[in-house]
């Protein structure tokens, strides 16, 4: 087991309408990380992600892409203090 890690991003792009959040949660149980994903009034997607460091680099480097549905035009990447606060990865509402 590497470092644990936990990071903030924020999306934008085409994010919202689809299914940012729900392919999101499904990356994150797949990999095994935790944390969170919300759509934002002002049409971004936010996450927090915890776990394995290379793990949450994985998901990180997921949200770049996104969904094929998707269309990713920036992400604002946030290292934060790991909090080991979370023990799934939920859509919040």
């Amino acid at each position: 087991m590497g470092n644990k890690a936990r990071t903030r991003v924020l999306i934008s792009g085409r994010v919202q309408g689809v299914f940012f959040r729900m392919e999101t949660k499904r990356f994150s149980d797949q990999i095994g990380v935790t944390g969170w994903v919300r759509n934002k009034a002002d049409g971004k997607v936010e996450a927090v992600f915890e776990g394995d460091e290379g793990l949450v680099n994985q998901a990180v480097s997921w949200c770049k892409k996104g969904p094929p549905r998707s269309n990713v035009t920036d992400i604002n990447v946030f290292p934060e203090e790991y909090a080991g606060e979370f023990t799934s990865f939920n859509i919040e509402h």
